[in-house]
């Protein structure tokens, strides 16, 4: 959509995004705080869940402010997309902590700790990322963020081979396979969904910058 310069930008995406942004950090950190101290297990879990929430309101508000704004700061897709991508990595660390809970998983592995804090390293760089979204002058200063996610990534792939690979040797009951994995696949999808939102900052940067 062509840009109208004399017409005001709604900042408030900014701060909206930002507010997403920074919600994930708290939903990643405690679910590194649940797989690191595993107790009070349905107190963690309701508190990510809660956080869960918060992220649907955020979403919810972006939406609606798209839907009230005639010229915004950036693309309305691109706003659009980060909130949905976002929306994404929370809910597969909200999946995460529930299956452990409704599975009543005794322990976690050492796996599920390494996965969970990728999940967490992650967000904390899409969160860095965004703060930056603002000063379109100094846009590829988000670039370096993008590429940290991107190869946190590959480390969360190369730990969830791992886990699948242990998982099949060393669990005996097919019950325990079948809880791991879907806590597994949890917290990978996790990750590939931060790597999407950060291929759709890379976007951003790459047609403004």
């Amino acid at each position: 959509m062509p840009r109208i310069p004399f017409l005001p930008k709604n900042e408030r995406f900014y701060v909206l995004l930002h507010d997403g942004a920074r919600n994930l950090v708290d939903a990643a950190e405690a679910l590194t705080d649940l797989v690191g101290h595993y107790e009070n297990l349905d107190m963690k879990s309701g508190h990510i869940t809660e956080l869960e929430h918060n992220g649907d309101t955020i979403t919810h508000d972006i939406v609606n402010l798209l839907h009230k704004t005639f010229v915004t700061p950036i693309e309305r897709e691109d706003i659009a997309l980060l909130a949905e991508r976002m929306d994404d990595v929370m809910d597969y660390i909200e999946g995460a902590s529930t299956a452990m809970r409704i599975y009543k998983i005794a322990q976690p592995t050492e796996r599920s700790r390494e996965i969970a804090d990728v999940v967490r390293l992650m967000t904390v760089k899409v969160e860095q990322a965004i703060s930056h979204l603002r000063d379109h002058k100094r846009l590829r200063d988000i670039l370096p963020y993008c590429v940290e996610v991107n190869r946190l990534e590959n480390v969360a792939d190369d730990l969830y081979r791992k886990a699948i690979a242990e998982l099949f040797d060393e669990e005996g009951s097919a019950a325990e396979i079948i809880k791991w994995r879907e806590v597994y696949e949890q917290l990978e999808q996790a990750t590939d969904r931060a790597e999407d939102v950060a291929n759709v900052l890379e976007g951003i940067v790459l047609r403004h910058a």
